[in-house]
């Protein structure tokens, strides 16, 4: 009882009321749902108004609330564990201080329950057991009778907990664990649970993986990479979501699959906030991987990332896709190892361009396959290689600064990019397929060290550059269908200057957290083909070629100079580079 007349509407969240019981105090909990509790009993009926007052009924008997959630864990011998660990991490104090607390407290039968050493190691951890016993513990107070449905609740950790109800049953992370409920302190209430909580940041960077990535998992282990992970080292782990392992991969020989997975775990600890576009990344087993960040998407190499990123105690995880797969090759020497490009490739050099795709640089290039040749005869492909301002034109129509990947692009927005010709080119994805000027790409994202590959069918040429020339228009029109050329006697192709790109090797070394590396930067310095080439997303609506909405996006500044710099290995760097910006 209350020496006062107070209607629900007076009782406010956290407000402490007087009993006429020796003035001990009555804990109130107004919930944003609607939900008023008294000592975490609920008011069923509120506001029953009397002649000398007014009653609320609740659905128990209020008992004496007179200790902390301290003094409950120093006295339940159920606890006992808890109360050690919470000790060792210099938590218990913290739970005998005013405030309204909420704690999911393991019993001793749920430490029991934990596999060997995990334990041992937490507690060895004074970061990790801090990390463990603060994730117990809400900083709002959390009765039962409030709980209606799912909801998130901040820990003292940091990280989130999900707490719902199944018929009379709590909830926590969608697990049926609370024992018993409800036990009530002068600081907050207590939730027995049969389940320890481990926080992310407690754990090992394999015991961050879901399960998505049991194959990931399971390979690991069973190619003994999951031992050879020190827990006193960091590591960063790109886990392919399960369906990237195809049954071929899967029989591959064990050697071979060894060093793929090797090429998912690097050195060092990044997290998604500390990607950046143009970053390079060593993998434990040697190789250089590529950060492209766009719009919507993070990609390494070929390969972009889904949601599910995790930071745990020794490293971070990754979800991707498909498999990594680092390139070893340059643009011109992937062209010429597959013979479905050797014409193309062949225009290509008679064009004085194998130069520009052998050096160092970012390039997309749309590559037709010899399919797209058919009809063409030795004499017609003289023409071309003759005029060969035009050659030179239609060829770098082909070729856009920067690297595009096709699972970078938002699915069904058009993004126009502007080529080394100067015309645009317009690029799609839809249902996992890249519409290069609406025409269907056989293959894409096939990585090369200085760009990346999509396959086409079809020879592509800029519909708004006009021909003059009677015989060489007979020849593009038998090669292109998809588009109508114009002609207007008289017009040439304008003249593209190139560059030659050359690399400056230079040494110096840099002292990071008191041990000495030596680090090798290889810097760049090239003139662009074109200055300033602009990307423009159109996004089309279902209705049918409406624009909704147009971003435009400078990949390049505007200088004739941009250096690109090769990756510095150097942990927890944060510079951000905006060239090559995305899609």
């Amino acid at each position: 009882m209350v020496n006062k007349r107070m209607l629900t509407k007076d009782l406010k969240n956290g407000m402490i009321v007087p009993s006429m019981y020796n003035n001990l105090g009555l804990f109130i909990n107004h919930y944003p749902n609607g939900v008023v509790t008294v000592n975490c009993a609920r008011i069923l009926h509120g506001n029953q108004i009397a002649t000398n007052g007014v009653v609320h009924v609740i659905d128990r008997v209020l008992t004496q609330i007179g200790t902390s959630i301290q003094d409950f864990i120093e006295a339940e011998d159920d606890l006992s564990s808890f109360r050690a660990a919470a000790i060792t991490s210099d938590i218990l104090e913290t739970l005998g201080r005013d405030g309204h607390f909420t704690l999911f407290a393991p019993t001793n039968e749920a430490f029991e329950r934990l596999p060997r050493g995990v334990l041992e190691r937490i507690m060895g951890d004074k970061v990790a057991s801090e990390a463990l016993m603060k994730y117990h513990i809400l900083n709002t107070l959390q009765c039962s009778e409030a709980i209606t449905g799912g909801a998130v609740f901040e820990t003292l950790e940091g990280d989130t907990i999900e707490i719902g109800c199944d018929g009379d049953s709590i909830t926590v992370n969608g697990i049926k664990m609370v024992n018993k409920k409800d036990i009530v302190t002068n600081n907050g209430v207590i939730h027995l649970i049969d389940q320890v909580l481990i926080p992310d940041a407690a754990k090992q960077v394999l015991e961050l993986a879901g399960k998505q990535q049991t194959t990931f998992t399971d390979l690991m282990a069973q190619l003994g990479l999951a031992s050879s992970l020190r827990p006193d080292r960091e590591y960063t782990l790109l886990a392919p979501v399960n369906t990237a392992f195809s049954d071929d991969t899967l029989r591959m020989d064990q050697r071979l699959l060894k060093l793929i997975l090797q090429n998912h775990i690097l050195k060092v600890k990044v997290g998604l906030g500390e990607l950046y576009n143009g970053q390079k990344l060593e993998t434990v087993g040697g190789k250089q991987l590529r950060v492209f960040v766009y719009r919507t998407a993070v990609c390494i190499e070929n390969s972009c990332m889904v949601r599910g990123s995790k930071q745990g105690r020794n490293g971070a995880i990754h979800m991707f896709r498909e498999i990594i797969k680092p390139a070893d090759k340059s643009l011109h020497d992937r062209l010429k190892q597959d013979k479905r490009f050797s014409i193309f490739l062949s225009l290509l050099e008679a064009a004085d361009l194998k130069e520009l795709l052998t050096q160092p640089g970012d390039w997309t290039l749309f590559v037709p396959t010899n399919d797209a040749f058919k009809g063409m005869t030795n004499e017609e492909k003289e023409v071309l290689i003759r005029n060969k301002n035009a050659l030179q034109n239609i060829i770098l129509y082909h070729l856009t600064p920067g690297v595009f990947i096709g699972k970078g692009f938002e699915p069904g927005v058009t993004n126009i990019l502007k080529t080394t010709q100067g015309s645009k080119i317009y690029l799609k994805g839809v249902n996992d397929t890249l519409l290069v000027n609406e025409l269907k790409s056989r293959e894409s994202d096939i990585m090369t060290t200085n760009g990346v590959i999509h396959v086409v069918d079809k020879l592509l040429y800029p519909a708004d550059t006009p021909i003059g020339n009677d015989q060489l228009l007979d020849i593009l029109n038998k090669l292109i269908k998809y588009i109508q050329i114009k002609f207007v006697r008289g017009s040439t192709f304008k003249e593209i200057p190139m560059t030659v790109y050359k690399p400056i090797i230079k040494k110096y070394t840099k002292i990071i957290d008191g041990v000495p590396m030596e680090i090798t930067e290889k810097e760049t310095r090239e003139e662009r083909i074109i200055t300033g080439p602009e990307i423009q997303y159109t996004r089309i609506t279902a209705g049918g070629g409406e624009t909704e909405e147009t971003l435009k996006k400078l990949l390049q500044e505007d200088t004739p100079v941009r250096k690109a710099q090769a990756n510095r290995r150097v942990q927890g760097s944060r510079r951000r580079s905006r060239e090559g910006d995305s899609h």
